[in-house]
């Protein structure tokens, strides 16, 4: 961090001597560079300004801040209460074929399960102080955590990525012809961009008031339009095929949230209560994506019966078609079109914050560069994809979905058995001060073997439109299920071996 650590260009180049200099840097946090340059002048002024520039750094005990519990509830449900989590409901008629009913309990149980690993991983945050990429190295160890790190990194790139396709159709979609999908995406991720950029007050503000408007736009889109959600037509029976097939799309949505759960709490004071902050990590997944995913089924599966509907949808626009929801009410409709449209911003933002962070993991080399130049390259990364696959919504998706549930099931496994077996749920197990150092941390060769082996009975598990396993034909796509449990049994014995030859770390 220019602007914040002394000789900055040092750090990341000999991972030996970083922890050492970690104290001084963090001293350092507080005072500027003694530098006439330009750039040095300018990150100065960005610091004054309260743009944050920490990366992966551990935060120190005198910058806790308080009030977790609602900063955590309300940075989860402004990420899911956007147009993202409406559509991914409407996948269940769409692409798998259910009925209105089957698609809801799919829905409600599964994200029960889901949402409960990322709500629990974001309690170590306060406990350890570090990024939740950095607490995974006490896990994949220094250089093996790179790949979990891509993973992830590819993961947050494919949500913005749908989001920004999301949030472009629905602002084209009320400007009649005048204003491409293109130019809305490009819109989309400007706004993300600066919220991102200024790091984490300004982005927990943010996030504290953005449900705000969607909620209420959601609310007057079922007043106007709930007449049409009675009645719902008679389904096929449902197969258990199709259930867990979509099932797996549903874990990728809402399991993927672990891989960066502690990105936005390791800001908080360690006396925090766990339960408390589990509560309201899980609230806050939770009600919004169940609500709002089932308001997306109940409209698909009503849009055949509804003209305006129907022609908004055109092409999979789930844009269009709520804006042809809001119609009824006029100007005011695309007003409220416009203000939904801007929900993905919420969840984009996020992500561009915890993208940043992921980069330095993935090239230490980077930890003195400032986190907020990363956001940039965070955009520049998602404007042009999002633009080429704007028009491929619905493969995209589904997909993305299926494909990320897996790896994300494998390594929640892995850290949470890390975690609560071999570290007996105790911060002070993690030696803290190693956080940086590779030769005081685990090997990783126990995570990777697993998480890799695993995959030997995922692949023939699978379901997805390019694949399909032997059995995923017949039982449908079980693959995160099977993730987790294959991951899990795999790593006691790896790790034991590792602890063996190596020691614990």
């Amino acid at each position: 961090m220019a602007s914040m650590i002394k000789n900055p260009s040092t750090l990341g180049t000999d991972p030996e001597k970083d922890a050492e200099r970690w104290d001084d840097a963090h001293e350092s946090e507080k005072s500027h560079l003694q530098s006439n340059s330009t750039m040095s002048r300018i990150m100065d002024n960005l610091c004054r300004w309260g743009v944050e520039a920490r990366g992966i750094l551990p935060v120190g005990l005198d910058e806790r801040v308080g009030h977790p519990f609602s900063k955590i509830f309300f940075v989860w449900f402004s990420m899911n209460t956007n147009i993202l989590s409406f559509s991914a409901g409407t996948l269940g008629p769409v692409v798998f074929g259910l009925g209105l009913r089957d698609t809801c309990l799919t829905i409600l149980f599964f994200n029960l399960l889901c949402c409960a690993p990322p709500a629990y991983i974001g309690t170590w945050g306060p406990k350890l102080g570090m990024r939740q990429m950095i607490i995974s190295r006490f896990s994949f160890g220094y250089y093996g955590v790179i790949l979990p790190c891509i993973m992830n990194l590819i993961g947050m790139v494919g949500f913005c990525i749908l989001n920004s396709i999301l949030g472009g159709q629905a602002l084209a979609s009320v400007s009649d012809g005048d204003l491409s999908w293109t130019v809305g995406i490009v819109v989309i991720v400007i706004i993300s961009l600066l919220v991102s950029f200024c790091g984490y007050n300004v982005l927990n503000w943010y996030e504290r008031l953005a449900w705000i408007p969607v909620l209420i736009t959601y609310v007057i889109a079922l007043g106007v339009g709930g007449k049409h959600l009675f009645n719902p037509p008679p389904a096929e029976p449902a197969t258990a095929a199709s259930i867990l097939s979509f099932a797996s799309t549903l874990a990728g949505f809402a399991i993927t949230y672990s891989s960066l759960s502690s990105d936005f709490t390791s800001y908080f004071q360690p006396n925090v209560s766990s339960w408390k902050l589990f509560w309201a990590g899980y609230l806050g997944f939770l009600l919004p994506i169940v609500t709002l995913q089932c308001l997306g089924a109940a409209v698909v599966v009503a849009t055949p019966f509804v003209p305006s509907w129907e022609e908004g949808y055109s092409g999979g626009d789930v844009g269009g078609l709520l804006h042809a929801m809001l119609s009824p009410v006029g100007n005011f409709g695309k007003f409220l079109t416009v203000l939904l449209s801007l929900s993905v911003a919420a969840n984009i933002a996020a992500t561009f914050y915890s993208f940043s962070i992921n980069i330095q993991v993935f090239m230490p080399f980077l930890l003195g560069v400032p986190r907020y130049v990363f956001s940039l390259v965070a955009a520049a990364v998602v404007v042009p994809v999002s633009i080429v696959g704007a028009h491929r919504f619905y493969d995209t998706i589904v997909n993305f979905l299926g494909l990320i549930g897996y790896w994300a099931s494998a390594y929640v496994a892995i850290i949470m058995i890390e975690h609560l077996y071999f570290r007996r749920n105790d911060p002070a197990a993690y030696d803290k001060q190693n956080w940086n150092i590779p030769s005081k941390l685990p090997s990783g060769i126990a995570a990777l073997a697993a998480g890799i082996m695993s995959f030997g009975i995922v692949i023939p598990c699978m379901h997805q439109v390019w694949y399909t396993g032997p059995i995923g034909k017949t039982a449908g796509d079980i693959g995160f299920e099977v993730a987790f449990v294959a991951a899990g049994i795999l790593y006691f014995p790896f790790r034991y071996m590792e602890i063996r030859y190596k020691g614990m770390y």
